[in-house]
């Protein structure tokens, strides 16, 4: 994959697997304009069409905030037709974004509000630094989530969590987030994109096509009963059998060796 240069989203690899993204508007709190969505849309659709060497990424914000939403000083002068447009997109960066073959983690190292939020929920799972703070923030302004939000909350701390705090706005911390099953695990001070980049690394070290089967299965097999499940998992794992990674990783682990995957 082709790394495209985009001021207002960082794009960096690390290691051979790895891409960082970073959302580049500081001192807006690294609000979404309709600039900064095409751009995050662009990156979705690359990594679909041909993933090339990127096995992880890590989502990340620069500055003291991971996104607080959509601008609303754009919007408070957009048309409803531009409003409409701009969030039209944001709807395909999900919809691709949920079927993403490449896992996402979220290295949230700040505030995390609205449409922020939602990014979040949308990457496969979420670090946080200790001062981390999230909300689903729309209700307070005539709106309500449009990004996934009741869904993915819900699905992460369970309905009636998901009410209070959609219904109520209320900000809650990283250690909330926790002991409600949303954030995976509170990083070291300073240390959440460096944290999530090793986890991303012991992903992107495993076989892509097994991590992105195992994925997919998980997934979509949660959005039906068990057996129903099973039987997606089935088909998953058989797709493995007559591959080059499985061979290699066979061999590897009777050689003793470190396995050499290709991805085919």
């Amino acid at each position: 994959m082709e790394l495209p240069s985009i001021e207002t989203l960082k794009l960096e690899r690390v290691g051979e697997h790895v891409l960082l993204v970073t959302l580049n508007r500081p001192d807006v709190l690294n609000a979404m304009d309709m600039t900064l969505t095409e751009a995050m849309l662009d990156v979705e659709q690359r990594l679909h069409r041909q993933p090339g060497w990127v096995r992880c990424v890590v989502l990340t914000g620069a500055g003291r905030a991971f996104s607080a939403g959509g601008d609303l000083k754009v919007r408070n002068t957009q048309s409803q037709e531009d409003w409409t447009l701009q969030h039209e997109i944001g709807e395909r960066l999900l919809m691709l974004r949920l079927e993403s073959p490449v896992p996402w983690i979220a290295a949230v190292n700040g505030i995390c509000y609205a449409g922020g939020l939602e990014l979040a929920l949308a990457c496969d799972f979420i670090y946080a630094a200790p001062e981390a703070r999230f909300a689903l923030t729309e209700c307070k302004i005539g709106i309500m989530p449009g990004g996934m939000g009741t869904q993915n909350l819900a699905r992460a701390v369970g309905e009636r969590r998901a009410k209070e705090l959609i219904l109520s706005a209320a900000p809650f911390s990283a250690e909330d987030g926790l002991a409600w099953g949303m954030v995976n695990r509170i990083c070291a001070p300073g240390e959440v994109v460096a944290e999530a980049l090793t986890t991303a690394q012991r992903v992107a070290d495993n076989a892509p096509l097994s991590v992105r089967q195992a994925k997919k299965a998980i997934h979509f097999g949660l959005q039906t009963d068990v057996r129903t499940g099973y039987r997606l998992e089935l088909e998953a794992y058989y797709r493995l059998l007559d591959t080059q990674d499985r061979r290699e990783g066979i061999a590897a682990f009777n050689e003793k060796r470190k396995p050499t995957f290709q991805g085919r």
